[in-house]
């Protein structure tokens, strides 16, 4: 096990039971109001964690030599590209800072998020029943959208006003990544549209490698919610079989950036880097017949409830809601050509 000596040690091991909640039912506290209250329980760790030091060798060795065409990259959204904490509040989701122009409807699918969240993490409900009931929480969410009256207009002003916002280094990573060509998929099971969105108004730009496996909306000539495309993507079938759904991301202009590997071609890419905040986003790469998959995990709260876990799921585990510099030195690694 090795471990390197972090220069922030202070870890949260807080999280809101609502963190799914409408933009109106915003938590009122931050960070330093939740430490007065006695809610934060702060425990000294080190940044970042890794479980079998030689087996990570190996795995960059065979991905170095094999080369960044055989690379790709799969990353989930919320709390893993962007940040648990900001300025002392947690941050929101990208599904989270969805606010109807009728606020009763930001009510009901926050009624919803209450009922299905437990169940979500409930060990008793097999996966089979669980799965249905995650399909039927996701079909009234969405039904909610469209009976609301939800417009594109309406996720642009969400995004503004959300407290939303990437790890340092997400920028830099992107651009090694699209300078070789090698695809980013972005896996949610959120709203592709809203996920765009951020990724417009909070980097300024877009990508021409980033593809994003989520629930995409349909508008019509008004710019309202009318459906959804394809089958439904939620929490329990977040991974490669969805990849027919990936769209690549919609430029400013309403195009459409292409991407240089279709689907197929990108499944043949059989080196992974895979990046999630749950041991659940593992199941990201079920779909791929992958010959090497580093897994880096962002921890971001129970820290000591969970560390060990993580340890033993992820290859590399960050802790202190780090940021992303150290994925763009592992990366700069796998895509080098030196040993």
């Amino acid at each position: 096990m090795s471990y390197r000596v972090p220069s922030i040690l202070l870890i949260s091991c807080c999280s809101w039971k609502g963190l799914s909640f409408p933009s109106q039912i915003q938590p009122s506290c931050c960070r330093s109001q939740i430490e007065r209250e006695g809610k934060l329980d702060s425990v000294m760790f080190p940044e970042i964690v890794i479980g079998d030091q030689n087996l990570l060798e190996k795995k960059k060795a065979s991905i170095r030599r094999d080369g960044p065409t055989k690379l790709q990259v799969i990353a989930d959204f919320d709390a893993t590209l962007t940040r648990y904490w900001i300025n002392g509040c947690r941050g929101q989701t990208s599904h989270a800072l969805l606010q109807q122009k009728n606020p009763i409807y930001d009510i009901k699918r926050q009624e919803l998020f209450d009922h299905y969240h437990p169940l979500e993490f409930s060990p008793t409900i097999p996966i089979g029943e669980k799965t249905k009931l995650m399909e039927e929480w996701w079909g009234k969410s969405h039904a909610l959208l469209i009976e609301g009256g939800l417009t594109y207009d309406d996720i642009k002003k969400s995004v503004a006003n959300a407290v939303i916002a990437f790890r340092d280094g997400v920028v830099e990573l992107f651009e090694f990544l699209e300078e070789r060509d090698v695809p980013v998929l972005i896996f949610s099971a959120g709203l592709a549209d809203i996920i765009e969105e951020v990724l417009r108004q909070k980097l300024h730009r877009s990508f021409k490698n980033i593809k994003i496996v989520s629930n995409r909306m349909v508008f019509n000539s008004s710019g309202q919610l009318v459906a959804f495309k394809g089958r439904t993507i939620h929490v329990l079938n977040k991974n490669e079989h969805a990849l027919d759904m990936a769209a690549p991301v919609h430029d400013q202009l309403g195009g459409i950036d292409k991407l240089n590997d279709d689907n197929v071609t990108v499944k043949k890419r059989t080196n992974v880097l895979l990046l999630g905040d749950h041991i659940g986003d593992l199941g990201m790469s079920d779909g791929l017949n992958y010959e090497n998959r580093i897994a880096v995990g962002f921890l971001n709260d129970n820290v000591e409830k969970s560390l060990e876990s993580y340890r033993n799921a992820f290859d590399i585990v960050y802790l202190n809601d780090a940021s992303m510099r150290g994925v763009f030195e592992l990366v700069s690694q796998l895509c080098s050509s030196k040993e």
